[in-house]
């Protein structure tokens, strides 16, 4: 499988089709539990105080307390912005973060897609894959396509046009330069919202070991360890909204990623099953059919 994350030439469009694995030469056989500590809930985050430990701590813990929390929905938006052009991807579904597994929905916009009325992916993330269905490019749409996630050069945090929710909240693990910007409402809710810059190599090494591959992978190979955040905890310290700022070098214009992740629906039921090898697909992926920017 080869996959160009970071030097994506042609502008904004390419990520846009690279975000929904478009720009892989793909053969479908190369597929090939919490970071631990206190889950953080009983630092209620009362009256502004950032909790026990500084803002910076309370966010390295917010991984942690989703765990304990078990599950939510989740609705997700990846934009991508170069050379004036602005493209959004938007995902929903359910995830659940003790098994690590969710199952998102993905809507392309019609120019990423290529064609008009492109199906909505459906994405389930797990730890180590990404399985896409109704890919397109040549892949029958009762088939699964499985990526692996710790070959990609970003870790799947902008592939899929979804940034998985365990890995955004694993991302926090390296928090740093945080500062409290106090509270806010979100949906009804109050939170308390953070902003500072994530570093990818010292969230990789605190990370779980189901998402550390994946952390690791992109730690390298980003062309900088340092991801802009704003993050958003309820009283509970759950993190309830977070949004990611990935920047890639291009060799046209530079491109911008922003990969917004809003949580609610705490509990829900959540039913993953992972396709078994008959459901896969075991082709090539057609070029030139998902989108623009193919490699």
């Amino acid at each position: 499988m080869v996959v160009q994350q970071h030097r994506c030439g042609g502008g904004a469009l390419a990520v846009c089709a690279l975000a929904v694995a478009g720009v892989m030469a793909v053969t479908a056989g190369c597929s090939g539990g919490s970071g631990g500590g206190d889950d953080g809930r009983g630092d209620r985050l009362r009256a502004g105080e950032p909790g026990a430990g500084g803002p910076a701590e309370t966010l390295r813990r917010a991984a942690d307390v989703l765990v304990a929390a078990g599950s939510a929905e989740t609705r997700t938006s990846m934009e991508t912005a170069a050379g004036g052009t602005r493209v959004t991807i938007r995902g929903q579904g359910t995830y659940d973060f003790r098994s690590q597994l969710g199952r998102i929905r993905v809507a392309l916009p019609k120019s990423a897609a290529g064609e008009t009325g492109h199906r909505p992916i459906t994405e389930l993330l797990a730890p180590g894959a990404l399985y896409m269905k109704n890919r397109g490019a040549g892949v029958p749409d009762e088939k699964w396509v499985r990526i692996d996630t710790t070959a990609l050069e970003d870790g799947n945090l902008v592939t899929g046009g979804v940034t998985d929710p365990m890995a955004a909240a694993e991302l926090l693990r390296g928090a740093r330069g945080v500062t409290y910007a106090g509270k806010t409402e979100l949906a009804g809710v109050t939170v308390h919202h953070y902003r500072g810059t994530a570093d990818l190599g010292r969230a990789a090494r605190a990370a779980s070991k189901e998402s550390r591959g994946a952390l690791s992978a992109a730690a390298k190979g980003f062309t900088t360890d340092a991801v802009p955040f704003d993050a958003y905890l309820d009283e509970e310290g759950r993190l309830r909204k977070v949004r990611h700022r990935f920047r890639f070098a291009s060799e046209g214009p530079a491109v911008a990623v922003v990969s917004t992740m809003l949580l609610y629906g705490f509990g829900v039921p959540v039913t993953v099953r992972l396709p078994e090898g008959a459901d896969l697909y075991t082709g090539l992926i057609e070029q030139g059919r998902g989108g623009t920017g193919d490699r």
